[in-house]
């Protein structure tokens, strides 16, 4: 059912007229002391305290993508968790990263989480959940930490941190508890759709990389060339920098920089000065720190210092200079960073079938591989943009739900 909306205008923007602006430590048990909480001082929780079995210990790396994810802990004994009590957090707590470029980010300690003690770049927070929903709070905090919300929580100094009396006294809007855990479930079935996605590609990629190693391995009717004999290369050349601009023209300069996970080149710069031109469908490779990394050009490009290009029409190519991306680091030269030159490049043996019937074979069905990934990818983007665009409008009650 929707409600009809009557807003109103509050300190932190305009909202149903039904919703209550709280600040952080009003969501909190009144009955139950430290609530709102970091991990101990520097000095009462060192290197020295650390065992390999105990309660385990909560750091701010375990937060990322607005979940808890641990695959290895440190922990404390008994003796040294009861001295620092104070830092415990249990299941259901909102664990916060306090310190460092991620200050902020946040997620919910698993239910099935033993009682554990946070680190010193850690905080927690404990909701009072018979009158508020937890999940709905942290997916309020995620959200606006990526929209760079609490950045204002920030202190001066070496290195960002969270103040916890900003903390504490920072303000969110919420519906009664009904509609709090209506829009909870929502946005938790929009995650479970997108995990679901991310585990499928997870899969997907996996058999793919045992198709690679099966399809690629050389057998008896393949056969030993020189890349160079197999594909035109093209070196890339910098462009003087006075021709660098960000407002699009020229050509895209590559330089080096690729997104690997979905084999594609990255914008970072343009030129007018096109000194070495790549085409939408090259090959590029990374050429210097880190070598060997392989992209494809999704468009025109000039190509810089740091990569160059294999130009064929072959996909195969493509797919076993991907499986042998690792083999560069025999060929890496340079006293400050790895890099190869081109002699290196033409002359790197490479194991090919002599039929082209087989290349094509073992192209197509890695290519079919390729096509499905970036499908799903594509699905990802799209369920990612969805819950974005449920988040505007259930979180400021624009839509209202119960």
């Amino acid at each position: 059912m929707v409600k009809e909306n009557t807003m109103k205008q509050t300190d932190i923007g305009l909202f149903p007229e039904d919703w209550t602006v709280y600040k952080i430590e009003d969501l909190t048990p009144k009955n139950i002391k430290y609530t709102i909480v970091d991990g101990p001082f520097g000095s009462n929780l060192k290197t020295i305290h650390y065992r390999k079995k105990g309660i385990p210990i909560i750091t701010s790396g375990y937060v990322t993508g607005g979940k808890f994810y641990a695959e290895e802990y440190l922990y404390v004994d008994k003796e040294k968790f009861q001295q620092e009590k104070r830092s415990s957090v249990q299941a259901g707590d909102i664990v916060m990263a306090k310190i460092g470029e991620r200050c902020g980010a946040s997620a919910i300690l698993p239910l099935n989480h033993i009682e554990s003690i946070l680190s010193g770049n850690a905080l927690k927070i404990k909701i009072n959940k018979e009158k508020f929903s937890s999940d709905l709070i942290a997916q309020i905090l995620y959200n606006d930490y990526l929209r760079g919300n609490l950045n204002q929580l920030r202190t001066v100094g070496a290195q960002p941190a969270i103040s916890m009396a900003n903390l504490k006294i920072y303000k969110i809007p919420l519906p009664a508890l009904p509609e709090q855990e209506a829009i909870a479930e929502a946005l938790s079935d929009a995650d479970v759709w997108m995990e679901s996605l991310e585990k499928l590609i997870a899969k997907k990629r996996l058999i793919k990389l045992g198709a690679m190693q099966e399809l690629l391995k050389p057998k008896e009717d393949w056969e030993v060339k020189k890349l160079g004999e197999v594909c035109e290369i093209i070196m890339g050349q910098s462009p003087l920098s006075e021709f660098y601009n960000n407002s699009g023209i020229g050509l895209p300069l590559v330089q080096g920089n690729a997104d690997i996970e979905n084999r594609k080149t990255i914008i970072r710069n343009y030129t007018s000065q096109i000194t070495k031109r790549g085409k939408i469908g090259d090959i590029i490779m990374s050429v210097r720190a880190p070598v060997g990394e392989i992209a494809t050009a999704t468009f025109d490009c000039c190509l810089g210092r740091g990569v160059c290009a294999f130009r064929t029409e072959s996909k195969f190519l493509y797919h076993l200079l991907i499986y042998k991306e690792d083999d560069w680091g025999q060929f890496s030269t340079g006293s400050t960073f790895d890099s190869v030159n081109s002699n290196q490049i033409r002359d790197l043996e490479i194991n090919i079938p002599k039929s082209l019937t087989e290349r094509y074979r073992v192209e197509k069905i890695l290519s079919d591989m390729d096509a499905e990934l970036e499908s799903l990818a594509t699905q990802l983007v799209k369920a990612r943009q969805i819950k974005q665009g449920m988040m505007q409008e259930l979180l400021t009650g624009r839509t209202r739900l119960t």
